[in-house]
Protein backbone atom coordinates (compact mmCIF):
# COMPACT_ATOMS: atom_id res chain seq x y z
CA UNK A 1 0.00 0.00 0.00
CA UNK A 2 0.75 3.67 -0.68
CA UNK A 3 -0.10 6.21 1.44
CA UNK A 4 -2.32 8.90 -0.45
CA UNK A 5 -1.16 11.91 0.96
CA UNK A 6 0.83 14.18 -1.35
CA UNK A 7 3.08 15.57 1.28
CA UNK A 8 4.24 11.47 2.90
CA UNK A 9 8.12 11.72 2.45
CA UNK A 10 8.21 7.76 2.51
CA UNK A 11 4.79 6.49 0.40
CA UNK A 12 5.11 3.31 1.58
CA UNK A 13 2.44 1.48 4.05
CA UNK A 14 3.69 -1.60 5.86
CA UNK A 15 2.03 -4.06 8.25
CA UNK A 16 4.11 -2.48 11.37
CA UNK A 17 2.72 1.26 10.07
CA UNK A 18 0.19 2.42 12.34
CA UNK A 19 -2.71 3.42 9.12
CA UNK A 20 -6.29 5.07 8.27
CA UNK A 21 -8.27 4.20 5.64
CA UNK A 22 -11.32 6.51 4.73
CA UNK A 23 -13.69 6.84 1.83
CA UNK A 24 -15.43 10.03 0.70
CA UNK A 25 -18.44 11.09 -2.12
CA UNK A 26 -16.54 12.04 -5.09
CA UNK A 27 -18.65 14.59 -7.10
CA UNK A 28 -20.71 13.37 -9.43
CA UNK A 29 -20.14 14.74 -13.01
CA UNK A 30 -17.88 17.29 -13.50
CA UNK A 31 -17.31 20.58 -11.44
CA UNK A 32 -16.30 24.00 -13.62
CA UNK A 33 -12.61 24.00 -13.49
CA UNK A 34 -10.09 21.63 -13.00
CA UNK A 35 -10.93 20.93 -9.41
CA UNK A 36 -8.37 18.38 -8.61
CA UNK A 37 -5.65 20.47 -9.46
CA UNK A 38 -3.52 20.73 -6.28
CA UNK A 39 -5.04 18.13 -4.12
CA UNK A 40 -2.94 16.88 -1.18
CA UNK A 41 -4.54 14.09 -1.31
CA UNK A 42 -4.64 11.32 -3.96
CA UNK A 43 -8.09 10.08 -4.05
CA UNK A 44 -9.27 6.47 -5.62
CA UNK A 45 -11.91 6.44 -8.21
CA UNK A 46 -14.33 5.35 -5.83
CA UNK A 47 -13.28 8.03 -3.16
CA UNK A 48 -11.63 5.34 -0.97
CA UNK A 49 -7.90 6.53 0.39
CA UNK A 50 -5.06 5.25 2.82
CA UNK A 51 -2.93 7.27 4.85
CA UNK A 52 -0.13 6.87 7.96
CA UNK A 53 -1.83 7.72 10.89
CA UNK A 54 0.26 10.82 11.06
CA UNK A 55 -0.25 12.09 7.65
CA UNK A 56 -4.18 11.75 8.59
CA UNK A 57 -3.83 13.48 11.30
CA UNK A 58 -2.09 16.12 10.14
CA UNK A 59 -4.55 16.50 7.27
CA UNK A 60 -7.46 16.71 10.15
CA UNK A 61 -5.95 18.84 12.02
CA UNK A 62 -4.89 21.44 8.75
CA UNK A 63 -8.79 21.28 8.14
CA UNK A 64 -9.61 21.99 11.66
CA UNK A 65 -7.48 24.85 12.09
CA UNK A 66 -8.75 28.07 13.00
CA UNK A 67 -5.15 30.32 12.55
CA UNK A 68 -3.42 29.91 9.40
CA UNK A 69 -2.45 25.89 8.95
CA UNK A 70 0.81 25.35 7.92
CA UNK A 71 -0.43 23.96 4.32
CA UNK A 72 -2.68 25.24 1.89
CA UNK A 73 -6.14 23.27 1.54
CA UNK A 74 -8.60 23.75 -1.18
CA UNK A 75 -12.12 24.78 -0.12
CA UNK A 76 -12.82 21.69 -2.41
CA UNK A 77 -10.27 19.41 -0.42
CA UNK A 78 -11.49 20.35 2.87
CA UNK A 79 -14.94 19.53 1.72
CA UNK A 80 -13.96 15.60 0.88
CA UNK A 81 -11.78 15.94 4.12
CA UNK A 82 -14.45 16.11 6.38
CA UNK A 83 -16.57 13.83 4.89
CA UNK A 84 -14.03 11.17 4.78
CA UNK A 85 -13.45 11.70 8.61
CA UNK A 86 -16.67 10.29 8.94
CA UNK A 87 -15.68 7.19 7.66
CA UNK A 88 -12.32 6.60 9.08
CA UNK A 89 -10.87 3.44 10.01
CA UNK A 90 -8.07 2.98 12.04
CA UNK A 91 -4.99 0.32 12.05
CA UNK A 92 -2.74 0.27 14.78
CA UNK A 93 0.69 -1.15 13.60
CA UNK A 94 1.32 -4.58 13.78
CA UNK A 95 3.94 -5.01 16.38
CA UNK A 96 1.52 -2.66 18.60
CA UNK A 97 -1.27 -5.58 18.38
CA UNK A 98 0.85 -8.06 19.09
CA UNK A 99 1.87 -6.64 22.10
CA UNK A 100 -1.96 -5.42 23.48
CA UNK A 101 -2.70 -9.39 22.15
CA UNK A 102 -0.36 -10.51 25.41
CA UNK A 103 -1.53 -7.85 27.76
CA UNK A 104 -4.93 -9.39 26.62
CA UNK A 105 -4.42 -13.10 27.10
CA UNK A 106 -2.76 -12.46 30.85
CA UNK A 107 -6.00 -10.53 31.61
CA UNK A 108 -8.14 -13.27 30.43
CA UNK A 109 -5.86 -15.83 32.24
CA UNK A 110 -6.51 -14.02 35.58
CA UNK A 111 -10.06 -13.43 34.78
CA UNK A 112 -12.87 -14.70 36.99
CA UNK A 113 -15.71 -13.39 35.11
CA UNK A 114 -14.53 -12.73 31.44
CA UNK A 115 -17.74 -11.06 29.35
CA UNK A 116 -17.71 -10.89 25.66
CA UNK A 117 -19.38 -8.16 24.28
CA UNK A 118 -19.78 -8.12 19.97
CA UNK A 119 -21.04 -6.22 17.10
CA UNK A 120 -21.06 -6.71 13.31
CA UNK A 121 -17.59 -6.22 13.18
CA UNK A 122 -16.55 -9.49 14.02
CA UNK A 123 -18.81 -10.68 11.25
CA UNK A 124 -17.34 -9.04 8.56
CA UNK A 125 -14.78 -11.78 7.64
CA UNK A 126 -18.48 -13.92 7.37
CA UNK A 127 -19.70 -11.72 5.08
CA UNK A 128 -21.94 -9.72 6.07
CA UNK A 129 -21.26 -5.73 6.22
CA UNK A 130 -21.08 -3.58 9.23
CA UNK A 131 -22.76 -0.31 9.71
CA UNK A 132 -20.42 2.57 10.28
CA UNK A 133 -16.88 2.80 8.28
CA UNK A 134 -15.59 3.02 5.28
CA UNK A 135 -17.79 0.67 3.13
CA UNK A 136 -20.61 0.11 6.04
CA UNK A 137 -24.55 0.38 5.09
CA UNK A 138 -25.41 3.50 7.19
CA UNK A 139 -22.01 5.01 5.63
CA UNK A 140 -22.98 4.28 1.93
CA UNK A 141 -26.51 5.51 3.14
CA UNK A 142 -25.44 8.68 4.23
CA UNK A 143 -23.15 9.56 1.45
CA UNK A 144 -25.56 8.98 -1.50
CA UNK A 145 -27.55 11.63 -0.32
CA UNK A 146 -24.81 14.31 0.31
CA UNK A 147 -24.19 16.76 -2.92
CA UNK A 148 -20.72 17.11 -2.53
CA UNK A 149 -20.44 19.70 -5.66
CA UNK A 150 -22.93 21.69 -3.97
CA UNK A 151 -21.00 21.41 -0.61
CA UNK A 152 -17.87 22.21 -2.20
CA UNK A 153 -19.17 25.27 -4.37
CA UNK A 154 -21.39 26.65 -1.89
CA UNK A 155 -19.62 25.49 1.45
CA UNK A 156 -22.06 23.70 3.45
CA UNK A 157 -23.96 19.94 3.04
CA UNK A 158 -27.11 20.26 0.51
CA UNK A 159 -28.67 16.99 0.87
CA UNK A 160 -31.22 16.44 -2.77
CA UNK A 161 -35.16 16.13 -1.34
CA UNK A 162 -35.29 12.29 -1.62
CA UNK A 163 -33.03 10.23 -0.41
CA UNK A 164 -30.66 8.43 -3.42
CA UNK A 165 -29.77 4.69 -2.15
CA UNK A 166 -27.25 3.13 -4.59
CA UNK A 167 -28.78 -0.44 -6.19
CA UNK A 168 -25.61 -2.15 -4.66
CA UNK A 169 -27.60 -1.11 -1.09
CA UNK A 170 -31.03 -3.02 -2.42
CA UNK A 171 -31.81 -6.48 -2.09
CA UNK A 172 -33.64 -8.93 0.36
CA UNK A 173 -32.92 -8.87 3.93
CA UNK A 174 -32.76 -12.41 3.33
CA UNK A 175 -29.33 -11.48 2.52
CA UNK A 176 -26.49 -10.09 4.28
CA UNK A 177 -24.92 -6.24 3.65
CA UNK A 178 -22.74 -8.10 0.68
CA UNK A 179 -25.48 -9.83 -0.79
CA UNK A 180 -24.77 -13.44 1.15
CA UNK A 181 -27.88 -15.12 2.08
CA UNK A 182 -28.14 -15.94 5.91
CA UNK A 183 -27.97 -19.37 5.49
CA UNK A 184 -24.51 -19.91 3.75
CA UNK A 185 -22.59 -17.50 6.54
CA UNK A 186 -20.13 -19.39 9.12
CA UNK A 187 -18.19 -18.63 11.85
CA UNK A 188 -15.51 -16.54 11.90
CA UNK A 189 -11.81 -16.96 13.88
CA UNK A 190 -13.26 -14.43 16.53
CA UNK A 191 -16.33 -16.39 16.64
CA UNK A 192 -14.68 -19.73 17.44
CA UNK A 193 -12.08 -18.30 19.59
CA UNK A 194 -15.02 -17.18 21.99
CA UNK A 195 -16.59 -20.35 21.97
CA UNK A 196 -12.75 -22.17 22.65
CA UNK A 197 -12.33 -19.81 25.32
CA UNK A 198 -15.49 -20.94 26.89
CA UNK A 199 -15.10 -24.39 26.38
CA UNK A 200 -11.91 -24.06 28.64
CA UNK A 201 -13.47 -21.86 31.33
CA UNK A 202 -12.28 -18.43 30.48
CA UNK A 203 -14.93 -16.82 28.78
CA UNK A 204 -18.14 -16.94 30.82
CA UNK A 205 -20.88 -15.29 28.77
CA UNK A 206 -21.09 -13.51 25.41
CA UNK A 207 -23.57 -10.73 24.74
CA UNK A 208 -24.15 -9.54 21.35
CA UNK A 209 -25.74 -7.41 19.36
CA UNK A 210 -25.84 -9.36 16.02
CA UNK A 211 -29.03 -11.33 14.42
CA UNK A 212 -26.80 -13.65 12.12
CA UNK A 213 -27.01 -16.50 14.76
CA UNK A 214 -23.37 -17.20 14.03
CA UNK A 215 -22.62 -17.71 17.79
CA UNK A 216 -25.02 -20.45 18.14
CA UNK A 217 -23.42 -21.87 14.96
CA UNK A 218 -20.19 -21.85 16.20
CA UNK A 219 -21.17 -24.16 19.04
CA UNK A 220 -22.14 -21.20 22.22
CA UNK A 221 -24.73 -22.90 24.52
CA UNK A 222 -28.26 -21.00 25.35
CA UNK A 223 -27.16 -20.17 28.46
CA UNK A 224 -24.60 -18.45 27.90
CA UNK A 225 -25.50 -16.27 25.03
CA UNK A 226 -27.09 -13.12 25.63
CA UNK A 227 -28.66 -12.13 21.54
CA UNK A 228 -29.95 -8.59 22.54
CA UNK A 229 -31.11 -7.58 19.01
CA UNK A 230 -32.36 -11.50 18.08
CA UNK A 231 -31.54 -14.16 16.23
CA UNK A 232 -32.78 -14.47 12.36
CA UNK A 233 -33.10 -18.16 12.62
CA UNK A 234 -34.95 -18.58 15.88
CA UNK A 235 -38.79 -17.50 16.37
CA UNK A 236 -41.02 -18.33 19.13
CA UNK A 237 -44.47 -18.01 19.90
CA UNK A 238 -46.56 -14.77 20.38
CA UNK A 239 -48.60 -16.66 22.81
CA UNK A 240 -47.11 -19.45 24.74
CA UNK A 241 -43.95 -17.92 23.80
CA UNK A 242 -42.51 -20.73 23.34
CA UNK A 243 -38.70 -21.05 21.10
CA UNK A 244 -37.84 -22.69 17.71
CA UNK A 245 -34.40 -23.15 16.48
CA UNK A 246 -35.02 -23.38 12.65
CA UNK A 247 -31.56 -23.94 10.11
CA UNK A 248 -32.95 -21.38 7.88
CA UNK A 249 -34.06 -17.77 7.61
CA UNK A 250 -37.19 -17.63 9.37
CA UNK A 251 -38.34 -13.76 8.60
CA UNK A 252 -41.41 -13.05 6.60
CA UNK A 253 -40.05 -10.15 4.89
CA UNK A 254 -42.76 -9.56 2.15
CA UNK A 255 -45.25 -8.20 5.10
CA UNK A 256 -42.99 -6.10 6.71
CA UNK A 257 -42.17 -4.22 3.42
CA UNK A 258 -45.93 -4.53 2.67
CA UNK A 259 -46.09 -2.25 5.92
CA UNK A 260 -43.38 -0.21 5.36
CA UNK A 261 -44.24 0.75 1.68
CA UNK A 262 -47.86 1.33 2.85
CA UNK A 263 -46.06 4.14 5.53
CA UNK A 264 -43.41 5.20 2.91
CA UNK A 265 -45.47 5.93 0.12
CA UNK A 266 -49.32 5.25 1.03
CA UNK A 267 -49.98 2.70 -1.31
CA UNK A 268 -48.22 -0.32 -2.56
CA UNK A 269 -48.21 -3.26 -5.20
CA UNK A 270 -48.03 -6.12 -2.56
CA UNK A 271 -50.95 -8.20 -1.36
CA UNK A 272 -51.15 -8.29 1.96
CA UNK A 273 -50.31 -11.90 3.47
CA UNK A 274 -53.19 -13.63 5.37
CA UNK A 275 -51.49 -13.90 8.51
CA UNK A 276 -49.85 -10.62 8.51
CA UNK A 277 -49.94 -8.16 11.35
CA UNK A 278 -48.36 -4.57 12.34
CA UNK A 279 -46.15 -4.27 15.54
CA UNK A 280 -47.42 -1.20 16.97
CA UNK A 281 -44.10 -0.59 17.59
CA UNK A 282 -42.02 -1.08 15.03
CA UNK A 283 -44.34 -0.77 12.54
CA UNK A 284 -43.47 -4.21 10.72
CA UNK A 285 -44.17 -6.99 11.05
CA UNK A 286 -43.02 -10.06 13.26
CA UNK A 287 -45.28 -12.90 12.37
CA UNK A 288 -43.49 -15.67 10.06
CA UNK A 289 -45.80 -17.27 8.61
CA UNK A 290 -45.83 -20.21 10.61
CA UNK A 291 -47.87 -21.93 13.31
CA UNK A 292 -47.07 -22.65 17.17
CA UNK A 293 -47.20 -26.95 17.61
CA UNK A 294 -47.02 -26.86 21.09
CA UNK A 295 -49.79 -28.57 22.20
CA UNK A 296 -53.54 -27.08 21.72
CA UNK A 297 -51.61 -23.54 21.25
CA UNK A 298 -51.08 -22.93 17.50
CA UNK A 299 -50.44 -19.16 17.95
CA UNK A 300 -48.76 -17.33 15.11
CA UNK A 301 -44.93 -17.77 15.41
CA UNK A 302 -43.05 -14.65 15.24
CA UNK A 303 -39.49 -13.78 14.85
CA UNK A 304 -37.19 -12.77 17.92
CA UNK A 305 -35.47 -9.48 15.46
CA UNK A 306 -35.41 -6.46 17.67
CA UNK A 307 -35.91 -3.44 15.00
CA UNK A 308 -35.85 0.32 15.52
CA UNK A 309 -38.60 1.11 18.37
CA UNK A 310 -38.67 -2.12 19.85
CA UNK A 311 -38.02 -3.30 22.88
CA UNK A 312 -35.15 -5.30 24.00
CA UNK A 313 -36.70 -8.81 25.52
CA UNK A 314 -36.54 -8.64 29.26
CA UNK A 315 -34.99 -12.24 30.62
CA UNK A 316 -32.48 -11.46 27.29
CA UNK A 317 -31.59 -8.73 29.06
CA UNK A 318 -31.73 -8.88 32.64
CA UNK A 319 -29.07 -12.16 31.57
CA UNK A 320 -26.93 -9.71 30.16
CA UNK A 321 -27.46 -7.37 32.86
CA UNK A 322 -26.53 -9.78 35.74
CA UNK A 323 -23.07 -11.26 33.55
CA UNK A 324 -21.99 -7.23 33.26
CA UNK A 325 -22.62 -6.46 36.51
CA UNK A 326 -20.21 -9.42 37.70
CA UNK A 327 -17.69 -8.66 34.34
CA UNK A 328 -14.21 -7.91 35.75
CA UNK A 329 -13.37 -8.10 32.05
CA UNK A 330 -14.98 -7.24 29.40
CA UNK A 331 -13.75 -7.79 25.99
CA UNK A 332 -15.84 -5.23 23.57
CA UNK A 333 -14.87 -6.62 19.40
CA UNK A 334 -16.57 -4.92 16.82
CA UNK A 335 -18.29 -2.56 18.15
CA UNK A 336 -18.86 1.27 17.91
CA UNK A 337 -20.99 0.92 21.05
CA UNK A 338 -23.38 3.84 20.17
CA UNK A 339 -26.65 1.23 20.45
CA UNK A 340 -28.79 2.08 23.20
CA UNK A 341 -29.48 0.42 25.67
CA UNK A 342 -27.14 -2.21 24.49
CA UNK A 343 -23.70 -0.26 25.08
CA UNK A 344 -25.04 0.92 28.36
CA UNK A 345 -24.20 -2.36 29.69
CA UNK A 346 -20.39 -1.22 29.47
CA UNK A 347 -20.44 0.74 32.12
CA UNK A 348 -22.29 -2.29 34.56
CA UNK A 349 -18.43 -3.64 34.50
CA UNK A 350 -16.66 -3.74 38.42
CA UNK A 351 -14.98 -0.49 39.11
CA UNK A 352 -11.92 -2.28 39.55
CA UNK A 353 -12.55 -4.24 36.20
CA UNK A 354 -10.72 -3.66 32.71
CA UNK A 355 -12.45 -3.15 29.51
CA UNK A 356 -10.88 -3.92 25.97
CA UNK A 357 -11.96 -2.16 22.89
CA UNK A 358 -11.18 -3.83 19.66
CA UNK A 359 -12.81 -2.08 16.50
CA UNK A 360 -11.84 -0.13 13.82
CA UNK A 361 -13.71 2.97 14.01
CA UNK A 362 -13.19 5.14 17.01
CA UNK A 363 -16.21 4.77 20.01
CA UNK A 364 -17.72 7.46 22.83
CA UNK A 365 -16.23 4.86 25.59
CA UNK A 366 -12.54 4.53 24.27
CA UNK A 367 -11.52 7.32 27.10
CA UNK A 368 -13.26 4.36 29.51
CA UNK A 369 -9.77 2.53 28.54
CA UNK A 370 -7.66 5.04 30.18
CA UNK A 371 -9.97 6.26 33.18
CA UNK A 372 -8.75 5.96 36.55
CA UNK A 373 -9.16 2.88 38.10
CA UNK A 374 -10.29 0.49 35.30
CA UNK A 375 -6.51 -0.98 33.45
CA UNK A 376 -8.18 -0.38 30.07
CA UNK A 377 -6.77 -1.73 26.58
CA UNK A 378 -7.50 -0.18 23.50
CA UNK A 379 -6.59 -1.82 19.39
CA UNK A 380 -7.41 -0.49 16.60
CA UNK A 381 -7.94 -3.32 13.76
CA UNK A 382 -9.67 -6.03 12.78
CA UNK A 383 -10.89 -8.53 15.53
CA UNK A 384 -9.68 -11.74 13.86
CA UNK A 385 -6.00 -10.07 13.48
CA UNK A 386 -6.01 -9.03 17.39
CA UNK A 387 -7.84 -12.89 18.35
CA UNK A 388 -5.33 -15.07 16.34
CA UNK A 389 -2.72 -13.25 18.39
CA UNK A 390 -3.96 -13.13 21.76
CA UNK A 391 -4.87 -17.33 21.00
CA UNK A 392 -1.24 -17.81 20.12
CA UNK A 393 -0.67 -16.26 23.81
CA UNK A 394 -3.12 -18.75 25.09
CA UNK A 395 -2.58 -22.08 23.46
CA UNK A 396 0.28 -24.11 23.12
CA UNK A 397 1.89 -24.29 19.83
CA UNK A 398 0.88 -27.87 19.48
CA UNK A 399 -2.80 -27.70 20.63
CA UNK A 400 -3.21 -24.18 18.17
CA UNK A 401 -1.82 -26.19 15.02
CA UNK A 402 -4.41 -28.90 15.67
CA UNK A 403 -7.03 -26.52 16.68
CA UNK A 404 -6.31 -24.42 12.99
CA UNK A 405 -5.97 -27.89 11.60
CA UNK A 406 -9.54 -28.66 12.36
CA UNK A 407 -11.22 -25.61 11.43
CA UNK A 408 -12.09 -27.89 8.09
CA UNK A 409 -13.84 -30.19 10.01
CA UNK A 410 -15.88 -27.69 12.29
CA UNK A 411 -17.13 -26.37 8.67
CA UNK A 412 -18.25 -29.21 7.37
CA UNK A 413 -20.07 -29.44 10.91
CA UNK A 414 -21.76 -26.40 10.26
CA UNK A 415 -22.64 -27.19 7.19
CA UNK A 416 -24.71 -29.71 7.91
CA UNK A 417 -26.16 -27.39 10.53
CA UNK A 418 -27.99 -25.32 8.30
CA UNK A 419 -28.79 -28.20 5.85
CA UNK A 420 -30.77 -29.91 8.45
CA UNK A 421 -34.26 -28.31 8.21
CA UNK A 422 -36.26 -28.26 12.28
Amino acid sequence: MQCSSQKCLDRQITLDSARVEVKTPLPRGKLSGNWRNNFLVSWGSTGNAVFHRTCWDFLVKAVQARSKPDVTISAAEKALIKEAAKTAEYHDSLNYLKQEAAKVAKLIKESSHCVAFTGAGISTAAGIGDYRGKEGKWTEQDQSIVDIGSLIDHGVLTPPQKCIVEDDLKGSDEEGTDGIPYEELRPTYTHEALYKLMQEGKVAHIISQNGDGLHGLSGVPGEHLSELHGNVFIEKCGKCQKRYKRSYYVMDDVSSQYYEELEGEGKTDIKRPRHAQKCKLCGLCHRTGRKCNNGKCHGFLEDTIINFRDNLEKEILETAEANAVQCDLMLCLGTTLQVTPACDLVDLIQKSGTLLICNRQKTDRDRKCSQKGLNGIRVYGDCDTLMRAVMKQLLLSTDMENWDRERVERMKHYDKQRDETK
